[in-house]
């Protein structure tokens, strides 16, 4: 029920949701005085949000900075959380990748640098999954493919959400009589950096953090950056508001 109710409510925080209440409910009601306040409202913020050099600014300033190779200490194992495959395409002999392969492609690198010795993937199958298997198990094969031993890659393929990709990893090393207490590299987007660091923290675990898979890019000052409206910077200021929703939240309930 909680995984339905933050998805409805990640509905009604969405940019474009409020854009079209606003619009919608101005035009038809557009002979009142407030209704010509919801309608100007909205084509402000349709001006706002469609803006690329607003929308990189926001993500420049809430993602971390990245981290380089060189200054990350030799650790046992690399968590990485999933959240990056094409669920909604069912095949056996490949993975499909949305954004966000980052998350596996630099773990692998950070494995072949000899960073970490073990890479454990934490993610099932989501809500009302179309695809037999989980996310945990195509990224298994995806590294296997690349020549990875699949003795070094491990598996926790039941969680649904960030806070049960931190208990259950936590599950999933004492049943395997990992030390817990040891730190961990923890790999996952830039932007769900802060979260899932919060519930790692919460159920015990120590990581350090590598953030990948960026949203931002350097700041540019041209014309089209600065005028033209984007439809992608509504799917950023979407992105950030499902974050910062989902933040209030996990604290809410206490997974952070």
């Amino acid at each position: 029920m909680f995984f339905y109710l933050s998805q409805f409510l990640s509905f009604l925080a969405m940019p474009l949701t409020i854009l079209m209440i606003l619009i919608i409910g101005g035009a038809v009601f557009l002979k009142r005085k407030w209704g010509k306040k919801m309608l100007w409202t909205g084509i402000t913020l349709l001006v706002f949000f469609t803006n690329p050099f607003l929308s990189n600014l926001a993500l420049l300033t809430w993602e971390p900075e990245f981290k380089s190779f060189d200054e990350i200490e030799n650790h046992e194992i690399g968590i990485v959380l999933t959240g990056v495959t094409n669920l909604s395409k069912t095949a056996y002999d490949r993975t499909f990748f949305n954004k966000g392969a980052d998350r596996i492609t630099h773990a692998l690198q950070l494995y072949q640098m000899g960073k970490i010795k073990k890479i454990l993937i934490s993610g099932g199958q989501g809500l009302n999954p179309v695809n037999p298997q989980s996310e945990a198990e195509l990224l298994q094969r995806f590294l296997i493919m690349t020549g990875m031993p699949e003795e070094d890659i491990w598996i926790e393929d039941q969680s649904k959400n960030t806070a049960q990709n931190a208990q259950f990893t936590k599950d999933f090393l004492e049943k395997k009589g990992i030390d817990a207490n040891q730190e961990f590299i923890l790999i996952t987007s830039a932007f769900h950096m802060y979260r899932a660091k919060g519930c790692f923290d919460k159920v015990g675990l120590k990581t350090e953090t590598f953030p990948t898979d960026y949203y931002s890019h350097d700041v540019k000052y041209d014309i089209p950056s600065l005028i033209f409206p984007d439809s992608n910077s509504i799917q950023y200021w979407t992105k950030l508001f499902k974050e910062w929703l989902g933040i209030v939240v996990y604290k809410l309930v206490g997974y952070m």
